[in-house]
């Protein structure tokens, strides 16, 4: 065993560690400053993080000190009443004279066999590293959806979640709470109601800067990015009151995470690169909840 290899460790990030891994994430991603990786690392301490799995991910140290990160959201999600564990991949660097011991980090979080893995804002230069490591492309864009243009459910009625909310057998108290945790984060948590029964939706503002392909001409148009459905045929269902709910306040496309057109709903699809999942339970489209995207604002 080498000097190096004898000094050097890969453990569970700790509270006391923030400080530090906010500094080595800002050294890495220097485009975002260190004060968004302490609302990173604070926002991941609040986290209801599932019994068993870490709060922050992984870390390498040489002689205590940190060089390398995985930051890894573990979340409980309620999919038919089975409740699954997702780990969402979030930020990995390490510094460059250690990147040869890389492989620690993701060994260590891919030891967990019963957890499914999401990597949705992967560098380019990853993916051939991911596909490696057994990961598989689940989505290669965005479908951008005129969804206010399409028809619904006469009566269809859409309201924002609260406080009050109460769960039955058309909402379970996991919808709720989930839509409570993601408007926390300032998403738009919504309830769609249409023949006395309930369905969850949750939305993030975002912004898109056109292009003219003709003209020297660009614009920033507010949108809205589909972060959670139960299922997307729900969603293509409800997607005119939604669509129109939503268009009412400043968004009037609905962007959705997929493979190319959804069927039944006006719109373009758009190549933005593949986002990969590994483990026993393939995401579906139109759920990227509790992953970065979300909780970190990338």
């Amino acid at each position: 065993m080498s000097s190096l290899q004898a000094r050097i460790q890969c453990r569970e990030i700790r509270s006391a560690d923030i400080d530090l891994i906010a500094s080595l994430l800002h050294a890495g991603f220097p485009e975002r400053r260190r004060d968004h990786w302490l609302l990173t690392l604070n926002r991941l301490a609040a986290h209801s993080t599932p019994a068993g799995y870490p709060k922050f991910g992984y870390l390498l140290a040489i002689d205590g000190v940190p060089v390398g990160v995985l930051l890894i959201i573990f979340s409980s999600m309620v999919v038919g009443g089975e409740t699954r564990v997702r780990g969402n991949v979030a930020s990995w660097y390490v510094e460059p004279p250690f990147r040869s011991h890389a492989t620690m980090l993701t060994s260590r979080a891919l030891a967990h066999k019963n957890v499914t893995f999401v990597n949705i804002t992967p560098a380019r230069h990853t993916w051939p590293i991911l596909e490696a490591q057994g990961f598989t492309a689940f989505g290669t864009g965005q479908f951008k959806a005129f969804s206010a243009l399409c028809p619904g459910p006469r009566g269809a009625r859409v309201t924002g979640v609260t406080a009050d909310t109460a769960p039955g057998d058309d909402l379970s108290s996991a919808d709720i709470t989930l839509l409570l945790q993601h408007a926390s984060y300032g998403c738009i948590s919504v309830i769609c109601t249409a023949a006395k029964r309930r369905y969850p939706f949750v939305f993030l503002r975002r912004t898109h800067k056109w292009k003219s392909t003709r003209v020297p001409l660009s614009f920033s148009l507010p949108y809205a990015l589909l972060v959670y459905c139960r299922s997307l045929e729900e969603f293509v269902r409800f997607a005119g009151p939604l669509g129109r709910f939503l268009a009412w306040r400043g968004m009037p496309m609905i962007f959705i995470e997929s493979n190319g057109p959804i069927r039944g709903l006006l719109g373009k699809f758009s190549a933005t690169g593949p986002k990969y999942f590994r483990g026993p339970h393939p995401p579906h489209i139109g759920d990227i909840a509790y992953t970065e995207r979300v909780m970190f604002g990338l």
